[in-house]
């Protein structure tokens, strides 16, 4: 990928790699969004974002922005950027200005489900862990192995945490739900939530023990940029 020095808003170019129609439409489809749907969010072509899922070739930074918030991700991840590098690294925004979410706004974050990170005490001591998980009414979803270090922390208090980094922007945003960890122990609640709402876990593995952290205290915030 190659970029050329801009604002974001001029013939700004990045080549992307093969992958990015696919990263395109694997968010579209998270979204549930027909290609339609996600086109008049970009307010854009649905042919244009046809030949973006479907053909390598250069498209516009305008362009990516414009996907990218209709999909309510960032310019980075459908580019793929970032993947063996530390995030956080890129230029300081300009006029960066620190924003609170409102409760109601992190909630809809969460409900697109994904990547977040329950951080709970061990004997050990303090201990982050990323897990693939769901929003299903008012609580976090997701499965671990049976005697794991996670289902250790079931019945105590955790903080669950999820963001969001725009590196080509330096933008991003983060959430925090404080709560206890809760057993899904009702077999016929298990066997709807792997009906319905499993967060299938990038680790693979035997993942029996599902987990639930009702959502008490939530909080979020956001960084803009160039306001």
């Amino acid at each position: 990928m190659s970029t050329e020095p801009g604002d974001g808003t001029g013939p700004l170019q990045a080549r992307p790699g093969s992958d990015l129609g696919r990263r395109v439409a694997r968010r579209r489809e998270e979204l549930g969004l027909t290609r339609e749907e996600a086109a008049t969010r970009a307010s854009m072509d649905p042919g244009y974002l046809e030949y973006v899922e479907s053909q390598a070739g250069v498209v516009s930074m305008e362009a990516l922005t414009a996907m990218a918030d209709a999909l309510e991700t960032t310019v980075s991840t459908l580019l793929g950027a970032g993947t063996e590098q530390l995030l956080g690294r890129g230029p300081l925004a300009r006029r960066p200005a620190l924003e609170v979410l409102p409760p109601a706004e992190c909630r809809e974050k969460l409900a697109h489900g994904g990547v977040g990170r329950v951080v709970f005490s061990a004997p050990e001591g303090p201990e982050a862990v990323p897990v693939n998980f769901r929003l299903v009414g008012d609580a976090i979803v997701f499965r671990t192995a049976a005697g794991g270090v996670l289902a250790g922390a079931v019945g105590s208090d955790v903080a669950f945490e999820v963001d969001r980094i725009d590196e080509a922007r330096s933008e991003g945003w983060s959430i925090l739900v404080r709560g206890v960890a809760e057993p899904v122990s009702e077999p016929e609640e298990r066997q709807h939530l792997s009906e319905t709402a499993d967060p299938h876990s990038w680790a693979g593995g035997e993942r029996h023990t599902w987990v639930r952290i009702p959502l008490g205290r939530i909080t979020g915030r956001r960084i803009r940029s160039g306001l």
